[in-house]
């Protein structure tokens, strides 16, 4: 069955359609367009903006659930606790852990890829710098090794698709080319790196930051460091976390003026997302959550966050950011950035989302009623 779905506006990855309409059956978005458009088995006439649903590109968990150790049904569940959300296309990321636990984690969580429950797999760690740990254990930090990356690329395949690393470690480098030759897109993250050395990684072929100014030194007028060269480098793109913990608002609007076109939310989901206030652990380390905030227990970090991207983007349109900036952030450049095509366009999967204009909430679409 087809079904006509119309709306004011229509803003996918690629078009902004005012008095839009959507053809779609269950799987696809079939055709798209504005003005008159042509009969189907059934229509919805929506109140609100029809957006794209939402990529995230780095989330650990949610419901007490963290992919670095979860089962496979557990990680369904936070996957659909995302998808409930607004979350439509989700990376699992895996935080730093013993190595056999994260040839395990990756093995465990390669299937629900192959079977579109997530996106793909994110390593972050265990290649990140001491000084700029947060919440990842110190013990199991340490430079990339040859035949540690060997055997985190075959416990995943194809299904790892992002690895985070601090580019000024030994052998990091390297790393990123054999990364980036093996179709793994390289971020630069919990890292003390200078700028030389960030643009080192760039040119390596890192393409990503991870949760900018997060995990790295601050913006420092004569040793600018990865913030520097990220805000001025056109070859990456930015990962912001805008849950208004992380970043101030005026990062956040430093970071649109400063980098146009290149910022996307992600949510740095973790195992609390979801949960009341209590204590938690992630990478290995004790985390307590109070008021929604998630600190490690000895409160000398962040550790990760507990929203998902939808909360985001309610404060990105708070804000006033224009909604195709908006679309773009939170689905278009991370759904490229994964090579996916843009998101609903004609032949993708027809996950749409009715966002309010005024206050940026989201629902999904509505039960379809037959014409």
């Amino acid at each position: 069955m087809t079904t006509l779905v119309r709306a004011p506006r229509i803003l996918t990855a690629a078009d902004d359609l005012r008095d839009g309409w959507l053809v779609i059956d269950d799987d696809s978005v079939l055709a798209l367009g504005t003005g008159t458009p042509p009969r189907t088995d059934a229509a919805l006439t929506l109140a609100g903006t029809v957006v794209p649903g939402f990529v995230d590109l780095h989330a650990h968990g949610a419901l007490g659930h963290d992919f670095a150790g979860c089962s496979a049904d557990e990680a369904r569940a936070v996957a659909a606790h995302h998808r409930s959300r607004g979350t439509t296309t989700l990376v699992a990321s895996v935080a730093t852990g013993r190595p056999r636990d994260t040839v395990d984690a990756l093995t465990r969580l390669r299937p629900l890829v192959a079977d579109g429950t997530l996106a793909g797999i994110h390593l972050e760690g265990p290649w990140l710098a001491q000084a700029r740990r947060g919440a990842h254990r110190a013990d199991l930090l340490h430079a990339p090794d040859p035949a540690e990356v060997d055997a985190y690329r075959a416990a995943a395949g194809d299904a790892l698709r992002v690895v985070t690393l601090a580019p000024e470690l030994p052998g990091a480098l390297d790393a990123v080319a054999r990364f980036v030759a093996a179709g793994v897109v390289v971020a630069i993250g919990h890292t003390d790196a200078t700028a030389e050395q960030t643009r080192r990684a760039i040119d390596a072929g890192a393409s990503l930051v991870t949760h900018l100014f997060n995990g790295m030194p601050p913006l420092h007028h004569r040793t600018p460091g990865p913030v520097g060269v990220a805000l001025t480098d056109d070859r990456v793109l930015l990962e912001c976390i805008v849950d208004g913990h992380h970043l101030d608002p005026t990062t956040v609007d430093l970071v649109q003026r400063s980098a146009p076109g290149r910022m996307l939310l992600v949510s740095d989901a973790m195992s609390a997302t979801g949960c009341p206030d209590g204590e938690h652990t992630v990478a290995g380390s004790a985390v307590s959550v109070r008021d929604g905030v998630a600190m490690l227990a000895d409160g000398s970090s962040l550790a990760g966050s507990t929203i998902t991207v939808s909360d985001a983007v309610r404060r990105l349109v708070a804000a006033g950011t224009a909604l195709p900036e908006v679309v773009a952030t939170s689905a278009g450049r991370a759904a490229h950035m994964l090579g996916l095509p843009a998101p609903l366009t004609v032949g993708t999967p027809a996950e749409l989302l009715v966002l309010d204009p005024a206050t940026g909430t989201v629902r999904g679409l509505p039960t379809v009623v037959s014409a």
